[in-house]
Parts: structure tokens; C-alpha cells; sequence
């Protein structure tokens, strides 16, 4: 246990090292391309906040183009503000081109910022397919009618007996669809309307939504 908390500590004390020293090539590289006072100590703010910005959107919502792309800017202006300030640059006459791009980091950082926290793709979840109703098995058999057995002596008859008419089965009932699912069935079917000019039909509409044929008839019935 102890082991675990004095590597923890360990860590922490490395970034706290690390982000100071950062910061502080960040500022010098600002303060040598002409931005003195409280400017010069945005640049480093401003370059820490576009890497974590693009580090949580990456946590969040997985790996992407554009999280990738604003992470590794923050990563090479911070980069190059460490390798700059170690020899590299005569930092008391800085080139022209440091000097611009100092001037437009401001406008590429609230850029970067904007889009990671404006561009995140919501997407509404479709509502559950219910469970579908248990079918009715046990249909109605018609009785068998019993035949008159033949007398010893039968009586003529006039006329012939009407035919019995034959006892049909009772259809199983509809089974009940949710507001929930008719609601969002309505929705596919305008969307399919919209998209081809025709009405959806029963086989599609089964298909888009997930559910048994018997639920999808009762549902066309519903957006009939």
C-alpha cells in the first residue's frame, strides 16, 4: 500500500514539473516575439487549455478526427516552445515567422476551442421494441353437428332441411401497440416518404423497426 501511494506521488510530483517548465517556455517564447505583460502569460494558459479540451473530448467520446487533430497542435506548440528556448532560436531577435505565428495563435486556439465543444455528434435513441404479444393458439374449432340417426320408418319430407351454416373460427385479437412505438413508426414512415415519394409498406416498416410480422400489421394499421 505504501509502495502504490509513494508511485502515485511520484507521478504527480513529475507532471507539476513538467507542466511548470512548459508553462514557462511558453511564456518566454510569447515575451521574445513581442508579448509582454499579461499576454505573455495567456499563451501558455491558452495552449494548456486547447490540449486538456482535446484530451477530454478524446476520454468522452472516443477517438476522432478532430480531437486528434487539436491535440496535436496544442502538442507541437508546446513542443516547440521547449525546443525553441533551449538554443535553438536567438530568442533577443526572433524570426519573422515565429513572430506571425505567435500573432495568430489566439485566432487558431478559440477555432480549435469552438469546434471541440460545439461539433459533438448527439445521436436519439430509438425506443425499445416491446415484447411482442403472445399469440392466441387456441383458436375456435367448430363442433362436429350430429347426424340424425335414420328412423325404421321415415316420414316423406316436403322439403329438404337448410344446410347448416358452417361455424367460422374467431380471428385472434390485435395485439395492443404502445403511443410510444406508433409515435416512432409514424416518424420512419414520413422519413421513408419524404425520401422515395411512396408510403412505406408493411415488409419495410417490419424491417426498420425490428419487430415480428404479426406487431408490424398492427402497427400499418395504426398509420393507416
Amino acid at each position: 500500500m505504501a509502495r502504490s501511494a509513494l508511485r502515485v506521488d511520484a507521478v504527480l510530483v513529475q507532471a507539476v514539473i513538467a507542466g511548470a517548465l512548459s508553462f514557462a517556455h511558453l511564456h518566454d517564447l510569447a515575451a521574445a516575439a513581442g508579448q509582454d505583460g499579461w499576454k505573455a502569460w495567456a499563451y501558455p494558459v491558452s495552449v494548456d487549455l486547447l490540449l486538456v479540451a482535446a484530451w477530454r473530448r478524446l476520454r468522452s467520446e472516443g477517438p476522432s478526427r478532430l480531437a486528434w487533430c487539436w491535440f496535436l497542435v496544442a502538442l507541437v506548440a508546446s513542443l516547440g516552445a521547449n525546443i525553441a528556448t533551449a538554443g535553438f532560436l536567438n530568442l533577443a531577435d526572433p524570426p519573422g515567422l515565429l513572430r506571425l505565428g505567435i500573432a495568430g495563435w489566439p485566432a487558431l486556439a478559440f477555432l480549435g476551442g469552438t469546434l471541440l465543444a460545439h461539433s459533438g455528434h448527439h445521436t436519439e435513441p430509438l425506443p425499445p421494441a416491446p415484447a411482442p404479444a403472445p399469440e392466441d393458439d387456441t383458436a375456435t374449432v367448430p363442433e362436429p353437428v350430429a347426424e340424425p340417426e335414420p328412423e325404421a320408418t321415415p316420414a316423406p319430407v316436403a322439403d329438404d332441411p337448410a344446410p347448416l351454416a358452417p361455424s367460422t373460427p374467431t380471428p385472434a385479437p390485435a395485439p395492443a401497440v404502445p403511443a410510444v412505438l406508433v409515435d416512432h413508426a409514424r416518424k420512419v414512415a414520413d422519413d421513408y416518404r419524404t425520401r422515395t415519394g411512396s408510403p412505406i409498406d408493411t415488409d419495410t416498416l417490419r424491417a426498420r423497426l425490428g419487430v415480428p410480422p404479426h406487431l408490424a400489421d398492427a402497427i400499418a394499421a395504426h398509420l393507416a
